[in-house]
């Protein structure tokens, strides 16, 4: 076996991948801040400290910026350009009716039909747009049901990160791993090359998830499952004597602390006073507020004043005269990667002023038994986060359709639009001329993308916000360290000392642990890291045993996929918790078993499929 001995560069690139994986776990650090430092410092260390041998360069800091072409990457913000036109045309709108007819009537039935659906789906597009269709759907069909919630979201968000590796475009993770191998000059995998190996343990793992997970999860309750308006629109009716009576605006505010909240001040039928805080407010007067039903009737003690209903002014607001919210509603707002509120704050996004919504209340996804204390609008959300939101049925219908946002209600469609059969046609042309072999995925995604656009399919201000920044930046950091590892030869180096400390094992041995290292390794990291770090070691590996590298290689794909066991694996991992109102246990409870099965049943037939 080939002698390697690593050399000052290898080690250091070795610690600054160390320092990479540690960075891409803190939440409190955006991805595409860690990826673009970890960029930094190898374009500069490479450029104030040369890799030369022999007066030869032999790895400069420009070849780091290959990642920016790389034809994996191109392939995959083109078909996440592809795939948003499915979204916003309503393609898909007619399977998640089809879903949501079948859990109205049999819901244990429908539960198998949307784990399979979802798998399908995900073989062919990105699977968090599939997660962010059904998620509304099941959340008021389960409701609507009885069945328990936590039964059908966990079990649905696996089954699609399961279909994504059935494919070369099932996700980003498999297109990226293809195109790495493809550059280190190894066998050009075809669409649906290994959708065999992943038929049979998936099939298995779905049955596991249908009839099994929704016995081991307890029936949690949904984060926001409380639908009784919280804010009330009143009148406050100043009486005569009362504390308000002779006082100026802002002493009547001083007077509640400041939290009162004042939209007009009403003195006859035709006069509305500005809110001027030298104002003096007279019996009579009519101070139209928003409030909780305790607070309001708090403001109604300390001001002297008599409380009605908006729309009411004859009755006072008593046991037997409640308080009405007449025409809102309430929504829950997941915060979602790229949406307008993620990393950011309600009052740095304008978010009131912008959809005319007041929020009520926060789950933090990471935190789910921490209270949030202090201004909601002055926190900054992270990604799965869940806002209990107020406001009228158009203002949550506007935010519905804007796209923007995800929010957790089945009851309005996504839009039906001329355009959704062409959309459907597009893609499976783009699936087809890659399938048949006729032009690489990276081209016939450009050229799907090209028709989507010109055919009115997809706009460009849908097709830009399709595009991730963390991910185009954290695949590109990826690549750089996966090319630092290979021609500083630390790659190599890291394949004997496996192969060393696997010494005398089979083959399939040494395989089942090398996948089972990167499966650990995605729950921790992002998969796509995992992917492109774990890529070129395999290959390394297969070299030093003489084997074929392509089980290496699909140890690799398949063990970067299996982000099972923790919310933080995947995106979509964090979406449904926060739907379904799951803690990290539940993650463990279900995603144990389920890596488990998929790694045990990938060690049997990868060694069979190539007689290794």
């Amino acid at each position: 076996m080939q002698a390697i001995t690593p050399d000052a560069h290898g080690i250091a690139v070795l610690i600054l991948t160390a320092v990479a994986l540690f960075l891409f776990t803190r939440d409190n650090i955006p991805l595409e801040s860690s990826s673009l430092a970890i960029l930094i410092i190898l374009v500069a260390g490479f450029q104030l400290v040369p890799y030369e041998k022999a007066g030869e360069v032999l790895l400069g800091p420009i070849d780091f910026f290959a990642g920016f072409g790389n034809e994996a990457l191109i392939a995959i913000c083109a078909l996440m350009m592809v795939g948003k036109a499915l979204e916003t045309t309503g393609a898909l709108q007619p399977l998640a009716n089809i879903v949501s007819r079948a859990w109205s009537s049999r819901p244990v039935l429908a539960l198998a039909i949307t784990l399979v659906a979802g798998a399908i789906l995900s073989a062919f597009m990105n699977n968090t747009p599939i997660v962010v269709l059904l998620m509304p759907i099941l959340v008021g069909a389960s409701l609507r049901a009885k069945f328990p919630v936590s039964g059908v979201m966990l079990p649905m968000g696996l089954a699609t990160i399961i279909g994504g590796m059935s494919t070369t475009i099932g996700t980003s993770t498999n297109l990226l791993v293809v195109g790495i191998a493809h550059d280190m000059g190894q066998h050009e995998f075809s669409l649906f090359e290994w959708v065999l190996p992943v038929a049979i343990v998936g099939g298995v793992a779905l049955l596991f998830l249908w009839l099994v997970a929704p016995r081991l999860l307890p029936d949690r309750t949904p984060p926001m499952a409380d639908t009784s308006p919280r804010i009330f629109s009143a009148q406050l009716h100043v009486r005569e004597g009362g504390f308000a009576d002779g006082k100026s605006l802002s002493e009547v505010l001083a007077k509640a602390d400041g939290n009162l909240r004042i939209d007009k001040i009403q003195r006859t039928e035709s006069l509305f006073l500005a809110k001027l805080p030298s104002v003096v407010i007279q019996p009579g007067d009519r101070l139209f507020v928003k409030d909780s039903p305790e607070n309001l009737k708090l403001y109604e003690q300390l001001l002297g004043a008599t409380l009605f209903n908006i729309s009411d002014s004859e009755h006072p607001i008593d046991d037997q005269t409640p308080l009405t919210a007449e025409g809102q509603q309430l929504a829950e707002v997941v915060v979602t990667r790229g949406s307008p509120l993620h990393l950011r704050s309600l009052a740095a996004a304008r978010f009131s002023n912008s959809y005319g919504l007041l929020p009520l209340a926060l789950h933090r996804a990471r935190a789910p038994s921490s209270q949030v204390t202090g201004d909601l609008n002055l926190i900054r959300l992270r990604a799965g986060d869940v806002l209990l939101v107020q406001g009228s049925r158009e203002a949550i219908a506007n935010l519905k359709e804007s796209g923007s946002m995800l929010v957790l209600d089945g009851t309005t469609n996504l839009p039906q639009t001329h355009h959704a059969k062409r959309a459907l046609f597009v893609m499976g042309g783009v699936v087809l001329l890659a399938a048949f072999g006729i032009m690489p995925i990276s081209v016939s995604a450009i050229l799907g993308l090209g028709v989507m656009i010109a055919t009115g399919c997809l706009a460009w201000r849908d097709a830009v916000s399709a595009l991730s920044i963390p991910v185009i930046m954290i695949i590109v950091a990826a690549l750089a360290l996966g090319t630092a590892l290979t021609k500083t030869g630390m790659a190599g180096y890291l394949a004997v000392s496996f192969v060393n400390a696997a010494s005398g094992l089979p083959t399939p041995i040494i395989l089942s642990a090398f996948m089972l290292l990167m499966t650990i390794m995605t729950n921790v990291v992002s998969n796509n890291a995992a992917a492109a770090i774990g890529t070129p070691i395999a290959i390394s590996i297969a070299q030093q045993l003489g084997v074929s590298p392509e089980p290496f290689i699909l140890a690799v794909l398949f063990g970067a996929n299996m982000s099972f066991a923790t919310p933080y694996g995947y995106q979509t991992n964090l979406l449904v918790m926060s739907a379904g109102g799951y803690k990290f246990a539940d993650f463990l409870r279900v995603g144990i078993p389920l890596t488990i099965i998929m790694w045990v049943g990938f060690s049997l037939i990868l060694p069979v499929l190539y007689q290794l």
